[in-house]
Parts: C-alpha cells; sequence; structure tokens
C-alpha cells in the first residue's frame, strides 16, 4: 500500500491551506480525504463532515497532527507528502535555481514560479519542511534517489495541470487572477468561468480518484469570488496528490539541483531538458 498526503500550503497562517490524502486500493489509487483546511482535514479524520458554505479560517500546519490524521484516514503511514510550497535543504531566503529552472521551462506556457523570499513563505515553509524532516522524510531534491521511503517531494499545480488537462498553456483557475484573466467582465461572469475551469479539473481527478467528498457548487448558488477560494485550494491538494502518485511512480521530472527541486510531470518536459 503507497499513501500520499498533498498540501497545497498558503505562504502565510491568515490563509487557509488545502489537503487531500490518497492511497492505493488493489491496482487503482482512492480519495481518502480532501479538505479545504488543516483543520477541517483534521476534523474529517475525526468522523465530523465538512461544512463548505461556512467559512474556512487560516492557520498553522501541525506536522504531527496533519500525519496521524492521514495514517488514520488512509489505514497505513504516509510514504510521500506533495507539497506546493518552496522547499530546499538550506534556507529559502530568495529565488532558487528550480524556481529559474522551472521558469524558463514553462514561461512561454505562461506558468513561471512565483517567487519566495525571506518572509514569504518564511516561517511556513521553514514549519513544514523541518516538521517533515523530523519525522524521517527527506527532500526530494534533483538530485535524490527518485524513489524511496519517506519523501517531501515540492511540486508546482500549474505545470501538472496542463498535463493533466492535456493544455497547451496555463489554466485560468485562479480566483485572485480572475480580473486579469477577463478584464472587463462582470464578478458573475467570471465565477461562471471560474467554475467552468473547475469542472474540468474536477472531472480529471475522478478519472484518476474515482469519487471523493467535495460537490462544487452550482454557478447560481455563488455570489463572492472568495467563496470558490476553499475549492480551488481542495483542488490544488489533490492535484499535489497526484504529481506524488507520478513521483512514486517515476513519471515526474526534478527540475533544479542539489538544495531543492520542482517535481512535474515528465510528459510536459520538453525531451532537450528531460535528458539532461
Amino acid at each position: 500500500m503507497t499513501v500520499v498526503l498533498g498540501i497545497d500550503a498558503a505562504w502565510t497562517e491568515t490563509e487557509p491551506s488545502g489537503v487531500a490524502v490518497v492511497s492505493t486500493l488493489g491496482d487503482a489509487w482512492v480519495c481518502n480525504a480532501v479538505a479545504p483546511s488543516y483543520e477541517t482535514f483534521l476534523q474529517v479524520a475525526r468522523g465530523e463532515a465538512i461544512d463548505w458554505s461556512m467559512p474556512i479560517q487560516g492557520g498553522a500546519p501541525d506536522v504531527d497532527r496533519l500525519l496521524a490524521a492521514a495514517a488514520s484516514l488512509a489505514g497505513a503511514d504516509v510514504d510521500v507528502v506533495a507539497v506546493d510550497i518552496p522547499i530546499a535543504t538550506i534556507p529559502v531566503t530568495t529565488r532558487r535555481i528550480a524556481d529559474r529552472v522551472t521558469s524558463r521551462e514553462f514561461g512561454d506556457r505562461q506558468c513561471s514560479t512565483h517567487s519566495p523570499n525571506a518572509e514569504r513563505p518564511g516561517k511556513i515553509g521553514v514549519a513544514l519542511s523541518t516538521g517533515f524532516l523530523s519525522r524521517g522524510y527527506r527532500i526530494a531534491t534533483a538530485f535524490a534517489e527518485a524513489l524511496g521511503p519517506l519523501q517531501l517531494v515540492e511540486v508546482y499545480p500549474h505545470p501538472a495541470l496542463l498535463s493533466l488537462l492535456n493544455r497547451p498553456s496555463r489554466v485560468a483557475y485562479k480566483v485572485s487572477k480572475s480580473s486579469r484573466y477577463w478584464p472587463g467582465m462582470t464578478v458573475d461572469e467570471r465565477i461562471a468561468l471560474l467554475l467552468a475551469e473547475f469542472r474540468s479539473i474536477d472531472v480529471e481527478l475522478r478519472r484518476v480518484f474515482g469519487s471523493f467528498d467535495m460537490l462544487l457548487p452550482s454557478v447560481g448558488s455563488v455570489s463572492r469570488l472568495s467563496h470558490l477560494k476553499r475549492y480551488e485550494d481542495a483542488l490544488d491538494a489533490l492535484v499535489c496528490c497526484w504529481v506524488g502518485i507520478l513521483y512514486a511512480g517515476g513519471q515526474a521530472t526534478a527540475l533544479g539541483d542539489e538544495t531543492a527541486a520542482i517535481w512535474c510531470p515528465t510528459n510536459v518536459i520538453r525531451s532537450d531538458r528531460r535528458d539532461r
């Protein structure tokens, strides 16, 4: 049995972080739980349902509780942790080689990375990486063993979605970027367009994991863009899990160096880089 924990980690404590855990069931993968925040993930592990209509709170990650909750939900300990946040074997205080290589690879597909600094993700990134390292997980750098027990893998959903959805360029699904995607459109129009992309992602994730306990809202039931962020975070957590699966199966490629790497689906890496 293999268990993958996916975390779409917010860079501050004020914003929620999506969390999901998936595991093998025979030859298939199943989603054991998906949640829009650390606390709601722990809530599911306690046997409590998530009310997706209620406000979702941010918070700091508690690695021990997250691992215990994931193990309880999956029925086995976590093998691979896939996180969407900059991590490295050295302090992350500026743009890394992993960020530059990934941006060179995907920049013309509008999937360049954000630039980390000492404050962002700062202590959140440190808390996650040191927490998992203290539990025996190893950061999967570009020069680490591709496979092995207890791996901490950095992923980036934008390039992953190019593979999952077979798209040529960046998928327009980020709530905070909706006015940039569709300038001049009304809030209702942007909600409808975002939900259409959410559904495209949701459909492909269900092809991988089967059913999971998250129902996207209908267009008419959403009046505020901010209400969609919880679904974006949860979907990103599942995308992190999917890349973790590819990593475990030898189908992901590391972009980076000996201190850090962003792992992306191999089939969206250009062949000239794939062989380096």
